[in-house]
Formats: C-alpha cells, structure tokens, sequence
C-alpha cells in the first residue's frame, strides 16, 4: 500500500497540489510535531473515528489524535455549549447550521487546503454535475461558507471561508435482512409495512429522522411536501402523526442513536427493516450475515461530514490541525473510509490508496473481480458481487434530499421527542 510520505520536508499534499510553490506548502515535519507534543482533540460521531486513523496519523505526522466518539445530538451539544472541549468537531453539515451561530468554530481559510480545487461541486457549488439539480434539506454547500474569517452569515458563493472542510459524505437509504424479509423490498413506504410490525426500526435523531419520515409519507402518497427540507407546522403534525399511529399500533422493534445499535439489531434479526448508516451495513455483513443497503425508487436520503476548527485554536496547534486536515484530504483516509461505503470530499487521492477492484466497485459501480474487504480487512463480498445501488453517479445523482435543520426547528425537535415519549 502506498504511504502518505514527505519529501525534502515537503508534506505530500504539498506535491499533489498543481501550481503552489513550495515555501507555501512547507510544513513541520512529523519528527517536529512529535517533539512538540502535538494533541489534538477530535470530537465527531463514531462513523468516522476509527483507531487505525489516528494511529496513521501519529504516524506519518507526529500528531497525536484523541478521538472522542458521540452520538449526533451529543457531539452537537457539545460543540455548542463546551467550546474548550475539542480542537476539531468532525460533524455533519446540517450540525454546522446549529452550532455556527455560537461563534464556537473559526472560518478556515481555504488558500491553506492543498486539495481544495478538487474538493467535490457538491460541497462547492452544490451540484454534482454542472446539469444536476439541488436536493430539498440543508445541503452542504449551503452553510459551507461565510463572508470573511470573522463571518458570522452563511454566503451563496466561495468566499474562500469554509465553515466546514469537507471530507466524507454518501447516499443513505434503508437497511434489509433480504434473508429474513424473502421478497423484493422498492419503496420507502414499507418502512411501515404491518407486514414488519415489531421488526421496524427508525433512527432517534431528529434532524435525520424527520427525513427519513418524509421520504416514507411521500412515497405511501399521505404527503406531499412543498419542501421536506423546510416543512411547515402542519407537515410537520400530519407527518408525526402518521408515525405516531404506527408506533402505537406496534410497529416500531426500538429507536437507536448509534450505529452499533442498528448493528446489533439487524444482525439478530430482531429488526428486518430500518433506518441505516452505511458502516452499519457493513459491521453486519463483516459478520457473515445478508444485509442490503436497499436502492429505493424514490431516491436517497443524503448526508456530508466535514472538519471544523474550536474558534480558541491557534498558534502551532492551528497549524498542526491544518496540516492534519490536508493529510485527511489527500487519500489514504478516504481510501480507507470509501471501503465501508463512503465517499471521498477528493476522490482522485483516495484512488492512490485503493486497488483498481476496490475503485470499480465501491466507486464506479463495476463487477468485482476478488474479494472486497471492509477497513479492517474482513471480507464483504466476493467475486462477481456489485454495489447496492452502483455506482458514484448512480447513488448520488438519486438523492432526493439532505438531512436537515429547518425553519420550525425548535417546534420540529418538540414533536419528535413528543413522538418517541409517546
């Protein structure tokens, strides 16, 4: 496997980087963030903090990570309310759009990001393609950047102030026992098929649940949103009120926060149907059982992740945390991360960091050739298989809408947590 590597003290972002001269990209080598005792504290949810990231990271930079893993709401409230808690929250976008306004984060500059011109048009323009159209929700690109390094507003164009650097993102949609389940499985709406009562499952964080609930009342022809992403009050109750309904009458197995909740319920078979998060999908294939991330025909719920900096970094451990970010965006991360199922913010370097198989089928949709293995090494798939959904414009250019804060937040969460207490 090729090593992220320095050159005549140059960091390899600095080499990848078209047209930047070289005193530009100097860096400290790892040698000197280690004798400077470098620590940097990453508070994110646990889709992205895996130990082998942290230790490559020490590694190739000297920099030590101290990973702290939360649920959604959690690392949310903490960004907000414990800003000497962390150096750098690895959140969501949607996440940015709660916590920005408590000056808690800096604005990054992106001049310092190596690969920043071949960072993904969804986190830049918004679009996929120059001809793609922008889902409904909070998409990234819409709380991605302020006016300047003391911005406090979001802005519509690329200020060259990113509120979040973006690093990871992909397509979300239902997870299925097919083995359990025994028939072909097209829509949302069979989220609340009675054909699963008490075998449903739904994710018990508001902002993203609410979407999925959305997809579900549009696709079973309840609802029609002006915008799911922005609902009013009204749709707001008629769509609680369709889950509330289900609920009582038992549809529902539980609610999970993390992950390894939904894991653990699809990989007993207690629940055959739910809410997923692609690393889910694969921690229980990893264990030898079927799992689909199931394509559906109305689209896909999607979602981005990004780096942001605590407003109070500064000095070598803002640098450190540059450089950090940098390594992040330039492959072997990405590589790493796309072999559970998600998508590089820079593809092209997280191509440097995977066999030409692995590329085919997590990114272009392909037939593997050999076995395809999860991050840790264990196998998913074997010759012949092809990825739920196909391939990177297949997946992506399907999403129907992005998690979301919305207007009527306050009123939103109100309901929600009326909903499960209910």
């Amino acid at each position: 496997m090729t090593r992220y590597t320095k050159r005549n003290g140059l960091s390899r972002r600095t080499l990848l980087k078209t047209g930047v001269a070289a005193a530009a990209g100097t860096v400290a080598s790892p040698m000197v963030w280690a004798q400077s005792n470098i620590v940097l504290r990453q508070a994110g949810t646990g889709v992205s903090a895996f130990n082998e990231i942290a230790d490559k990271a020490l590694e190739d930079l000297g920099i030590t990570l101290e990973m702290t893993a939360l649920d959604s709401d959690a690392v949310t409230q903490r960004v907000a309310t414990q800003p000497d808690s962390f150096d750098i929250a690895d959140i969501e976008y949607w996440i940015c759009k709660k916590v920005w306004p408590t000056g808690n984060l800096q604005a990054m500059d992106t001049s310092r990001i190596a690969q920043y011109d071949n960072i993904a048009g969804t986190f830049r323009s918004g679009k996929l393609t120059p001809t793609s159209e922008i889902a409904q929700g909070t998409a990234p690109h819409t709380v991605g950047f302020v006016e300047g390094k003391d911005g406090t507003e979001f802005v519509d164009n690329e200020s060259g102030w990113m509120t979040l650097i973006p690093t990871i993102y992909n397509a979300d949609t239902l997870g299925i026992r097919p083995d359990l389940i025994g028939r072909p499985i097209s829509n949302w709406s069979e989220l609340l098929n009675t054909e699963f009562a008490g075998k449903a499952s739904i994710l018990d964080i508001s902002s993203i649940g609410i979407m999925d609930m959305a997809m579900v009342c549009e696709s079973m022809g309840e609802i029609t949103y002006a915008d799911k992403g922005n609902m009013t009050r009204e749709e707001i109750d008629k769509t609680m009120a369709i889950f509330t309904e289900a609920k009582k009458n038992g549809q529902f197995r539980a609610f999970w926060k993390s992950f390894d909740e939904s894991v653990n319920l699809m990989a007993s078979g207690e629940v055959v149907i739910q809410s997923m998060w692609s690393p889910a999908i694969t921690a229980v294939r990893a264990q030898g059982i079927p799992c689909v991330y199931q394509p559906l025909e109305e689209g896909y719920r999607s979602w981005g992740g990004g780096m942001g900096l605590a407003a109070s970094l500064e000095g070598a451990k803002l640098d450190a945390a540059y450089e950090y970010i940098n390594w992040y965006l330039s492959g072997w991360v990405g590589g790493f991360l796309m072999r559970q199922g998600y998508y590089s913010a820079v593809p092209e370097t997280s191509k440097l960091f995977m066999s030409d198989d692995e590329w085919g089928y997590w990114y272009e949709g392909k037939e593997s050739q050999a076995d395809i293995v999860s991050p840790s090494g264990q196998v998913l798939e074997g010759p012949g298989a092809v990825r739920d959904g196909g391939s990177f414009l297949d997946r992506m250019g399907a999403v129907a809408c992005w998690n979301s804060v919305m207007d009527e937040n306050q009123y939103m969460v109100r309901k929600w947590n009326e909903f499960i207490a209910a």
